[in-house]
């Protein structure tokens, strides 16, 4: 396993990303934090595209846990069935949203225990929830983080939570509120897995990856 960037790389890295893009943003639409969770949990082998035409209609029709009991499982289905794992995914969105007003007073809670503990909802999810809706630093490590912080070193790690640990230890703590946006969105739109875009990447001069692209 190489060694992370240094200090100054990181720095460096970072404060070009934050240059182009100040106060990056997820690219599912959500209200509050229910209707973000909601949306996070309906993501999970879904584009993000896919996710908002299934949510629009979802959410004028239940925006609240209570709305969402009211709703039934049936009627979830029924607006998210173009996604895939449609029903699964209905089933884990009802009893979420029961135990968040059997337990929560129908809040979504701020801890990554309580958010793992319910239904659909795994680590990277609870992070997400983390991070945009209480902005708290957490670091949601998916298939795009994962690559890019192991093509470029920001972060090297063999699976998703040494990663996670890795980002945290050594991206510069004014940059960690929106790291994982900036990680994600490169690797999205710049550093994708088959071909990176290299010639256009802002931090080529700086990444160690040896196969770049002319």
């Amino acid at each position: 396993m190489h060694a992370p960037l240094d200090f100054a790389a990181q720095s460096e890295v970072f404060r070009r990303f934050q240059a182009a893009n100040p106060v990056p943003v997820g690219e599912l639409n959500y209200r509050d934090a229910f209707t973000l969770l909601v949306a996070v949990v309906l993501s999970a082998q879904a584009t993000d595209v896919g996710v908002n035409k299934a949510t629009h209609g979802l959410f004028q029709r239940a925006a609240t846990p209570e709305a969402m009991l009211a709703l039934g499982e049936a009627g979830v289905v029924e607006e998210i069935r173009t996604i895939g794992l449609f029903r699964q995914k209905a089933k884990s969105v009802i009893a979420l949203s029961q135990i968040l007003v059997d337990r929560y007073q129908g809040r979504v809670p701020d801890s990554r225990a309580a958010l793992q503990s319910l239904p659909g909802v795994g680590r990277k999810t609870a992070n997400v929830v983390l991070n945009i809706a209480f902005g708290h630093p957490a670091q949601a490590v998916d298939t795009h983080v994962f690559r890019v912080a192991n093509r470029t070193r920001i972060a090297p790690g063999r699976d998703v939570l040494t990663v996670e640990r890795a980002i945290e230890d050594h991206v510069p703590v004014s940059f960690q509120r929106h790291a994982h946006h900036w990680l994600i969105l490169h690797g999205r739109y710049i550093c994708t897995a088959r071909k990176p875009r290299c010639p256009g990447c802002p931090i080529a001069d700086i990444c160690p990856f040896e196969e770049k692209t002319a």
